[in-house]
């Protein structure tokens, strides 16, 4: 079997790159990591599309902000057909954002101010434009060559027909068929196909890619789709009926790990290996999995021997509701502590509407449909989102374990809902026949500062604007309006970090009884307390010194000229 190109661990042209991780093994149990989209960061080049170096340029800006870490989304060689998770080389740079020697410079600084690097690693698939896909696809059917994927024959009189009913994420069949009448699966775009991860190559390949990044200094890794690499594709493949429409009802109806492609028992042997490569170094690398899967079959994935966490989505997916939200923080920690890890918290990601927004929406509200009426229906009140999102990330800052921040919510940011159509770059939009607006109005650059083409976001001499329209009242959230400002959102996350930097003791919370409906209230280690008022009306303050506030407290005078403190609804305070 021919392989593709591949580069020794250590680039021969330039010297071996000295590790620079350092300190506690452990750090990631309770870290807070800063997930940036390269392309959407910074641009130093000034070609409107974020780039490697833009990164390094602003690394100060999150190390003053207090996180400790960043993870980079896929900056890898790809044509973006879905926003560089169809990659088409795991261990190269993408020319248009950079080279590896940029990537060595990003990896150096961000140690030298303290940041530890995490990579995005697609595992699941790679881009139709993959040397190995190239020569799977000259090689015809039943040559070795497309065994590295999943080829089968379709069904029907000539084949006309898929080979199963699965369907892809993206929506339609999953698999696609090739002008010599054979189809390959792809759970995500056509432009993705999955590997088969029943291949040796495949294996070891990915162990060789484990290895060239964390040779590069990378101190871990963010593992895409981590529940679909296995599959069943024993002869003849199972179709899933009428559960084929709806993944998550079939997650949910089928045994668990007996699912044809998702969250199936054999893929923790992969993951077992790859912590033998990841704790071959000093101190061991750490790994995440995103693994859409109900909390006690996501908590497998974090097991010590496998990918030390995994993401917890049933938080991002909670609504602005106390009993709500405190089952999901105690279930979620419950099953982090059952297999030795700690708790994972995020927000907001490059997949889903912004929280500064999101929170807003009504509760069972569809998503798509407001983003295709361009945010307009229903209309979510601005003041109000931020809000709500400044005390959802106090909650979220004050929890036990791990919390994610996506770029952009320090500044809190909106959704950019009202995209123009044309514009729109996610393939969701097509690839749905134009039913799924898609994941674009998180994806809009970020503002630096107030005025110019693009707000700061790019530079290189001369500002052009940036790939995804910015709208005009993104001046108002740039880094330049809000650095100094007391009371704003940036200043805030800073105040935030550096608090939780000396509170955060320990992995555990108490819930405090006796607290008023609409109230979550819970205490960690040395009687730090966090109260967040999630009701409509005011409530009595705590007793305690206030240490921070997500909106500034009401003073409420009596008629008898007494006075006492209020807690105002949609907020979150921390007290000592």
């Amino acid at each position: 079997m021919t392989r593709p190109t591949t580069r020794p661990t250590t680039d021969p042209t330039t010297p071996p790159m000295t590790d620079l991780s350092s300190g506690n093994p452990d750090w990631w149990r309770q870290a807070v990591v800063y997930q940036v989209y390269p392309r959407s960061f910074a641009d130093a080049d000034g070609d409107g599309l974020g780039d490697l170096r833009g990164v390094t340029d602003r690394l100060p800006h999150l190390a003053a902000l207090g996180v400790d870490a960043l993870w980079l989304s896929p900056f890898y060689p790809s044509e973006l057909a879905d926003g560089g998770y169809d990659v088409a080389d795991h261990r190269d740079v993408d020319p248009r954002l950079g080279t590896l020697a940029d990537f060595d410079v990003l990896a150096a600084e961000a140690h030298r101010l303290g940041l530890k690097v995490i990579v995005d690693l697609v595992p699941n698939h790679t881009s139709h434009r993959h040397a190995w896909f190239e020569e799977a696809l000259a090689a015809g059917p039943g040559a070795p060559a497309r065994d590295r994927y999943v080829f089968r024959d379709g069904r029907g009189r000539s084949g006309e027909l898929p080979p199963t009913d699965w369907q892809s994420v993206f929506g339609g069949s999953a698999w696609q068929r090739v002008p010599d009448g054979q189809w390959y699966l792809h759970l995500f775009a056509r432009e993705q196909p999955d590997l088969n991860w029943g291949h040796e190559e495949v294996r070891e390949d990915f162990r060789t890619t484990l290895r060239f990044w964390s040779d590069r200094g990378v101190d871990g890794f963010r593992v895409d789709v981590a529940h679909a690499l296995t599959k069943d594709l024993a002869d003849p493949l199972r179709d899933l009926g009428e559960l084929a429409e709806d993944g998550d009802r079939a997650l949910a109806v089928l045994p668990p790990g007996t699912h044809p492609f998702y969250d199936r028992d054999e893929v923790h042997e992969i993951y077992r290996d790859w912590r033998r490569v990841l704790d071959a170094y000093t101190p061991p690398r750490t790994a995440v999995a995103e693994a859409w899967v109900p909390g006690a079959r996501r908590a497998l994935y974090a097991r010590p021997d496998e990918l030390n966490q995994a993401f917890n989505f049933e938080y991002l997916q909670a609504g602005w509701a106390t009993e709500e939200i405190r089952a999901v923080i105690t279930d979620s920690l419950a099953t982090a502590r059952a297999v030795g890890a700690s708790a994972t918290w995020v927000l907001s990601n490059h997949d889903v509407v912004r929280h500064a927004s999101r929170l807003m929406l009504p509760p069972g509200a569809d998503d798509n449909a407001w983003l295709l009426s361009g945010g307009r229906t229903p209309r979510v009140d601005e003041q109000a989102g931020l809000r709500r999102a400044r005390a959802a990330t106090l909650l979220m800052l004050a929890l036990p374990g791990s919390s994610y921040v996506y770029q952009g919510e320090e500044l809190g940011l909106p959704e950019v809902a009202d995209l123009p159509v044309e514009v729109l770059q996610d393939p969701l939009w097509e690839q749905t026949g134009r039913t799924r607006k898609g994941r674009d109005g998180c994806r809009v650059p970020l503002p630096w500062t107030t005025t110019g083409p693009s707000y700061g976001f790019s530079g290189g001499g001369g500002e052009v604007e940036a790939w995804l329209p910015q709208p005009s009242y993104f001046a108002r959230y740039a880094v330049q309006a809000q650095e100094g400002v007391e009371g704003s959102t940036l200043e805030l996350y800073r105040t935030a970090l550096r608090l939780r930097r000396k509170l955060a003791q320990g992995e555990e919370l108490t819930w405090q009884p006796d607290t008023p409906p609409g109230v979550l209230s819970f205490t960690r280690s040395d009687d730090w307390r966090c109260v967040t008022n999630l009701s409509p009306a005011p409530v009595p303050l705590p007793p305690g010194e206030v240490l921070l506030s997500s909106t500034p407290l009401d003073d409420h005078d009596h008629d008898d000229g007494t006075g006492d403190r209020r807690l105002p609804p949609d907020t979150t305070i921390w007290l000592a």
